[in-house]
């Protein structure tokens, strides 16, 4: 891996997130192609990387994270949150949850259905597989031998255990596993560690290509904006303008550009190029390029409602955690043996269920954590408690990202519209009331649950749907701002490429019509090989 200094290259990869990171080592394995990968975050050498408690330390540090903001919004009662995005080498990968979850069948077959051709759960399940090393070996569902670790977890809870008994009380049976196809039922996740350790998308796909001369990794290479070859009839994109090491660089692309900045940047990147709403783009002082409406619309996002719950006779994070004897120990059962809870995701356990019978598949999830806080960054509080956050996996409000004006150095605008719709509003409360049935199964009354959020005393669907409001912060699963697709609102076809413009993708979770059914990092390696397939097929002719 060097640096060429050479302006030129082959393919110029924006982001070097979880799909930059798939993209460059795919697109490098032809050695005669050049290949640049850009990221406007540093090096992913911070310590709390690797360790997997390590995303306490990392969302929310301008070291690792955008730590962008949303506007206020109405659903949540007029509240701001957090909204993280990974500011490093490997992007959210090196700072998210870990956790490995493709979505259900039913979610491809629906992208299918709408014309994309070659993205149903038959022709994706076969990619999934592709990446995967599964600790348990290959088989029908799983793949082994890929870059992509994915593992059991290592720590075990009672008050968890317990749980997935009170779920199966209620109806929603224990399964091995989710990524079958139909996640009904509750199971532990499974997620992207080995050993213990974070399998960021730098460890499983940067790190084993370090010596292919034909790849260049530029960190705190920021892209100002995409360039287009002025002489040529169409709209065609030729290379990027970025500023590194304090001075402006214009890199040539000789096949393609290819935006893999995410749901959040990949949009706004193409604003400041001059590709969306005309009108939008005016009123913020950039020249309109082609008239794009879809750029930026049609924002998804999981809103998770923390509910929580104090517990008696068991022990969870918030007890072993609350001495520095605790967290000592913990940190020796760590480095010595690399299990213990400093290798828990945010959450562990998972269950899935319809919300009512109408639904064709599970439409609400639960992430279950052994802990509670008032925010995420809040110390933990200082009685034994649980957090079961459910989310609406299918929600039908839309927001957007725009620009905020014609810096590339200011935040874009984000506004998810969370709640915003009478069907999402209903889910919200079906899922409150449906964790109450759960922590009032049988199998949980030795702990004595009792709510502390929402409480006990909000009973009305209004009341419930307005504590709602108030509990639900993101997954940190932003998608659709750049949707593939047929229809008028479409940036990039069923290969990628945005529509009108040559030369140029879009190959990260941007593109999803619709969104997943759970966590959305398996979903983008899934993207991004089946993105760096068609790029592969359309250019390996070309020298």
């Amino acid at each position: 891996m060097t640096e060429n200094t050479n302006q030129h290259f082959d393919y110029i990869i924006i982001g070097a997130g979880t799909a930059g990171c798939v993209l460059a080592n795919r697109l490098s394995k032809d050695p005669q192609k050049q290949v640049l990968l850009l990221e406007a975050g540093k090096k992913d050498n911070y310590f709390w990387i690797d360790i997997p408690v390590g995303y306490l330390y990392t969302i929310g540090n301008p070291r690792t994270d955008w730590c962008f903001e949303t506007e206020a919004e109405p659903g949540l009662n007029g509240r701001r949150i957090g909204y993280a995005r990974g500011k490093v080498l490997g992007g959210c990968s090196s700072i998210n949850a870990m956790i490995y979850m493709r979505g259900q069948q039913s979610d491809y077959d629906h992208w299918a259905s709408l014309g994309n051709r070659g993205w149903g759960w038959q022709d994706v399940l076969p990619v999934f597989r592709r990446s995967e090393d599964y600790q348990h070996g290959a088989d029908d569902f799983h793949g082994s031998g890929g870059e992509l670790r994915v593992e059991e977890r290592r720590v075990n809870w009672e008050i968890l255990d317990v749980w997935r008994d009170a779920a199966a009380q209620c109806g929603i049976p224990k399964i091995d596993e989710f990524n079958r196809g139909d996640n009904f039922g509750n199971a532990y996740f499974q997620m992207n560690q080995r050993q213990g350790k974070r399998w960021s998308a730098v460890r499983a796909f940067l790190d084993p290509i370090k010596e292919r001369t034909n790849l260049t990794i530029l960190t705190e290479a920021s892209v100002r904006e995409l360039i287009f070859d002025k002489d040529s009839p169409e709209i065609t994109a030729t290379g990027v303008k970025v500023i590194h090491d304090g001075h402006e660089h214009v890199f040539q692309a000789n096949a393609e550009v290819i935006l893999a900045a995410g749901a959040i940047a990949s949009p706004q990147l193409l604003q400041l190029s001059g590709i969306g709403s005309s009108e939008a783009l005016q009123n913020h002082g950039v020249t309109p390029r082609l008239e794009l409406p879809g750029v930026g619309e049609n924002l998804q996002d999981h809103l998770q409602i923390r509910t929580i719950y104090e517990v008696n006779n068991t022990v969870t994070l918030n007890q072993r955690a609350r001495t520095p004897w605790g967290m000592a120990m913990m940190g020796l059962e760590y480095f010595l043996r690399k299990t213990g809870p400093m290798t828990m995701p945010p959450s562990q356990l998972g269950a899935f269920a319809k919300s009512d019978a109408s639904q064709p598949s599970a439409n609400i999830e639960w992430h279950v954590q052994p802990l509670s806080l008032d925010k995420f960054g809040s110390p933990l509080h200082r009685y034994n408690a649980i957090t079961p956050s459910v989310c609406n996996l299918r929600p039908s409000s839309r927001g957007f990202v725009a620009l905020r004006d014609a810096n590339p150095d200011s935040a874009p605008l984000i506004q998810p519209n969370y709640l915003s719709t009478a069907s999402d509003r209903a889910v919200a409360v079906a899922g409150l009331k449906m964790t109450r049935e759960i922590m009032a199964a049988p199998a949980l009354q030795p702990f004595t649950p009792h709510e502390l959020k929402p409480g006990a005393h909000i009973n009305s669907d209004d009341e419930l749907a307005l504590a709602a409001g108030d509990l639900g912060t993101t997954i940190f699963h932003p998608v659709g701002t750049c949707k593939m697709g047929n229809d008028s609102m479409a940036v990039v076809d069923d290969e990628l490429r945005v529509k009108g413009v040559q030369n140029l993708r879009v190959i990260d979770a941007s593109i999803m019509p619709t969104i997943t059914s759970g966590n959305t990092n398996a979903p983008t390696v899934m993207i991004a090989e089946k993105g760096a397939e068609f790029l592969k097929r359309q250019h390996q002719h070309r020298s």
